[in-house]
């Protein structure tokens, strides 16, 4: 039996009923997000994520599907909703950084995808010395139960994610577009890979195509999806101010020859008191 664990997650296990868990400490945040500049986004939650997000779509396997993505950063591993090591708390938090460190896991038996989803946990929660999710019955403990219904909320979503993205492919809406931008040091950025909805091509949609996008609640998305865009200009309003944080900081720091003077300073205080 294969699994394939999902992106961030590094080795993970199926979970059972009798296993302990050392969950996250609360506003503990997973290693991977701490190095991306992107990360999944479903389906419902494009209402709510488009406010801090821009949201696009990316693909592996050269257009030929695609997966919708709320974008942190301007450059490779950079995530700029990360303040003093804690998510920004007045920006949204998905659904896939709150599951961690369980998932919803793909099973492969013998080279053949099985339908059903196996839920797994981070091999490195599973501790002797962690917290219960299920009595000795095998009954959900208080602590499971929004977990659980997190899981099968979002894999549900999932699906509906992928029937929308489908759509989109199928209707040619989708374009891809790199953001290109000059920095306030006067260094210039490219970001590439991502794919948006073209819009004007909503117009030669035929009338069932047009029906099918709204019956679907699609349309809803597209367009939360292209009010987002304007979101990279807050993104570049965010690297620039951390820049600016940073270099003020080297500015005020003691150099490494000034604090060496300074601590042998303190020393012969020290050693004269």
């Amino acid at each position: 039996m294969d699994i394939n664990p999902p992106f961030g997650f590094k080795e993970i296990v199926p979970f059972y009923k009798n296993q302990k868990i050392s969950l996250p400490a609360p506003g503990a945040l997973p290693e991977f997000l701490r190095n991306t500049n992107a990360v999944p986004v479903s389906y419902t939650e494009f209402p709510v994520a488009y406010r801090d997000f821009p949201l696009v779509f990316v693909s592996t396997d050269d257009a030929k599907s695609f997966s919708p993505v709320a974008v942190l950063g301007v450059s490779a591993s950079e995530n700029l909703f990360i303040q003093n090591g804690q998510w920004d708390v007045n920006a949204y938090l998905p659904a896939y950084v709150r599951r961690y460190p369980f998932c919803m896991a793909r099973v492969t038996m013998d080279s053949v995808e099985q339908a059903d989803r196996l839920v797994c946990v981070e091999k490195s929660f599973v501790s002797d010395t962690g917290e219960s999710m299920f009595d000795g019955e095998g009954k959900a403990l208080d602590r499971w139960q929004p977990i659980e219904r997190l899981l099968n909320d979002y894999e549900a979503d999932l699906e509906r994610t992928r029937e929308m993205c489908a759509i989109l492919a199928d209707y040619s809406l989708l374009e891809p577009f790199t953001l290109q931008a000059t920095l306030k040091d006067g260094g210039p950025m490219n970001l590439a890979g991502m794919y948006r909805v073209e819009e004007k091509k909503l117009e030669y949609l035929n009338a069932a195509q047009h029906r099918n996008l709204f019956r679907k609640g699609i349309m809803g998305r597209i367009y939360a999806h292209l009010l987002s865009m304007d979101n990279f200009g807050r993104l570049m309003t965010r690297k620039n101010t951390a820049a600016a944080a940073l270099k003020a900081q080297e500015v005020t720091a003691p150099s490494p020859a000034a604090a060496a003077d300074a601590g042998k300073s303190g020393k012969k205080e020290k050693t004269r008191a």
